[in-house]
């Protein structure tokens, strides 16, 4: 089991992902609503998993570009949102991860995140994958909810073969007829064994895409029952996003975890983890 090396954090010490490494917890807003609001997740978020133990990097979009209606929020873009993930960085001292969505916003996101994110349904942009690789940053890469586990190796091969050696799987459901998603607790162990470590995203897994007319529905109370499971599959991370008040989110509120209630299910999943040892390495 390859084990993946985060360098040149803000607070430098290294993050090391992977089999016998602290759990890895990439966890804040869907998007970057306001500065003073990421600011307050990301410092609640530090203090949490420094009382757990727990590795954290904060993660918020700076532009939604797959939201379903032409309406929805977006986030502030590339510029500004950069900006205000760059002072999250230095003024709170947390690594930051953020999606890219196209090949020409690589270069300018390398500049400032510590992971570079490959969204869900990006998996298979060979350009994409191929720029994100040739950054020389940790790569998020998200399995799409129409890929098995199993094809995932070719998503690998293409930013291996392009120079990445830093490469971190996520699983976040698979489509399930319309406007619902399933999760294959297989699926953890069968990217595993690729060589990579494997991410379980709690909270995109529990989405109902389009399935509130013209934004995505979700079953927020089953967050706590799949993270539970993935943590005793074996996961070297976790993913999730919180909010304080998820209800009045202005993306994915159906799906995320409130934030006074993060730190209770996170001792749910370090008891489960301790219990069970170690993923077995296929």
């Amino acid at each position: 089991m390859n084990t993946v090396c985060m360098n040149n954090l803000p607070s430098s010490r290294p993050i090391r992902i992977g089999s016998g490494r602290p759990l890895l917890l990439l966890a804040g807003p869907c998007v970057l609503e306001s500065g003073e609001l990421a600011r307050f997740i990301a410092r609640e978020m530090k203090r949490i998993c420094a009382r757990l133990g727990i590795s954290y990097v904060f993660k918020a979009s700076f532009d939604k570009a797959n939201r379903t209606s032409l309406d929805s929020f977006r986030g502030p873009g590339l510029k500004e949102g950069l900006r205000l993930l760059g002072r999250i960085r230095e003024e709170i001292g947390v690594p930051v991860v953020s999606d890219v969505h196209e090949v020409a916003q690589v270069e300018s996101a390398a500049e400032v995140l510590d992971m570079i994110q490959i969204p869900a349904l990006l998996c298979r942009q060979t350009d994409l994958l191929v720029a994100a690789a040739r950054s020389g940053k940790t790569v998020n890469l998200k399995k799409g909810q129409f890929a098995s586990p199993w094809d995932m190796k070719y998503a690998v091969a293409k930013m291996r073969a392009a120079g990445g050696d830093r490469i971190v799987l996520t699983e976040r459901g698979s489509s399930f007829g319309y406007n619902n998603l399933v999760v294959d607790m297989r699926s953890l162990p069968v990217m595993r064994s690729l060589g990579c470590p494997v991410i379980f995203d709690a909270t995109h897994s529990v989405q109902l895409p389009g399935g509130a007319g013209g934004s995505s529905g979700g079953q927020r109370e089953f967050i706590p029952h799949l993270a539970r499971a993935a943590t005793a599959a074996g996961i070297d991370g976790l993913f999730m996003e919180v909010h304080p008040e998820p209800d009045k989110a202005l993306c994915d509120g159906p799906n995320s975890w409130p934030l006074d209630r993060v730190e209770g299910l996170l001792q749910q999943l370090l008891a489960i983890r301790a219990a069970t040892g170690e993923p077995d390495d296929e």
